[in-house]
């Protein structure tokens, strides 16, 4: 079989992405105001994330399939590590610090768990039994459950959901799905009396009503709507807003960058974002149609739905219509594990654009 072994990368991704990154730099140094260490250091995580991509894209798509399982314990192996020796940050355990390297593995689920999904869906004559069903089940939740345990409500909601979605593209019934959820709603009561720390109780409510504790857990929401609704139709202008500047806007380099960008870009500047995020998507959605085996579809439509939630619930936590749950804009915020983690999904996708034309048609 011949494999071409050129570099191939799809111009119109890199492009956006390439859009997308600059325009979170640009907004990073005024966030950080102007901070030296952490613009290097976003600099720098740029420089890997793009390295990550070129090797993640010669690496084949049947060897992505073949090695899905080992990733896929290698990270529940981290994740229980995590619990074990990891580094405590405002309260949550999620890191782990190698000495060179200090990242999140829960990051590493949302690479893992989609190849894992795809590699069984993919097998031949698969076909939906309670058994296998049961199984993907459990492939998305075991993980799931130990992110919980950090706790990282945002990132186990983010990939709970993603893998739903990345089964109802794999063919399941959608009944089913709606069944599961139906059953997970239920046990809403249950997770909220036992599993649900104070603190993000706490911001579940002060989501209803922040004017309830202004100065504590309502802060960071009433601070963002003021930056998001000050920023006007145009904006202050980059370095020139108010609330990020004068220090008002917490994590503003971090979860809550989208906050600077609507106060200094303003509703143009965010709508210009939002036009970038969709183009991304409806760019990833287009290859995926091309792709001719089930394991390529459901890869990519799973990576091409996270991040779509990403952005979606990120916007929607600094705006105040859903909770603070922690996470990063893609390809925006600030935070390497994030940042890498999406930039070898381009690379994967890539990679199966690339290799279509040695998939074994289903």
């Amino acid at each position: 079989m011949h494999k071409n072994k050129k570099l191939f990368i799809d111009i119109k991704t890199f492009l956006i992405i390439t859009i997308i990154v600059t325009y979170g730099t640009l907004i990073t140094l005024s966030a950080s105001e102007k901070n030296i260490h952490i613009i290097t250091q976003k600099l720098v995580q740029v420089a890997i994330g793009v390295v990550v991509m070129i090797i993640s894209t010669y690496i084949s798509a049947r060897s992505y399939k073949n090695s899905a399982l080992v990733l896929y314990f290698i990270c529940l192996i981290l994740l229980i590590l995590v619990e074990v020796f990891g580094e405590t940050t405002n309260g949550a355990k999620r890191w782990l610090n190698i000495g060179i390297i200090r990242f999140q593995p829960s990051e590493i689920s949302k690479i893992s768990i989609p190849l894992l999904i795809a590699k069984v869906v993919n097998q031949e004559n698969f076909h939906f039994s309670s058994f296998k069903i049961i199984l993907l089940f459990l492939i998305i939740l075991f993980p799931v459950f130990l992110i919980s345990l950090q706790p990282d409500l945002g990132t186990s909601i983010l990939i709970a959901i993603s893998g739903f979605v990345g089964l109802f593209f794999s063919g399941i019934n959608w009944k089913i799905i709606l069944s599961s959820i139906t059953f997970i709603f239920l046990l809403l009561p249950v997770f909220w009396i036992f599993f649900m720390h104070d603190y993000q109780k706490n911001r579940i409510i002060t989501l209803f009503n922040p004017e309830i504790d202004p100065f504590g857990s309502g802060y960071h929401i009433i601070q963002s709507k003021i930056a998001i609704g000050s920023g006007g139709l145009f904006g202050k202008g980059l370095f020139c807003g108010t609330q990020s500047q004068l220090n008002f806007l917490p994590e503003r380099h971090t979860d809550f960058i989208f906050a600077v960008l609507a106060e200094e870009t303003g509703f143009v500047g965010v709508l210009f974002l939002i036009f970038l995020y969709l183009s991304l998507t409806l760019r990833w959605l287009i290859i995926a149609t091309k792709i001719n085996s089930t394991f390529g579809k459901i890869v990519i439509s799973n990576f091409m739905t996270n991040i779509f939630i990403c952005v979606f619930i990120n916007i929607g936590m600094v705006s105040g219509l859903l909770p603070i749950v922690g996470t990063p804009l893609p390809l925006v915020s600030y935070g390497g594990s994030s940042f890498v983690i999406t930039m070898i999904k381009f690379g994967i996708v890539t990679s199966i654009h690339k290799n279509n034309m040695f998939y074994l048609k289903r």
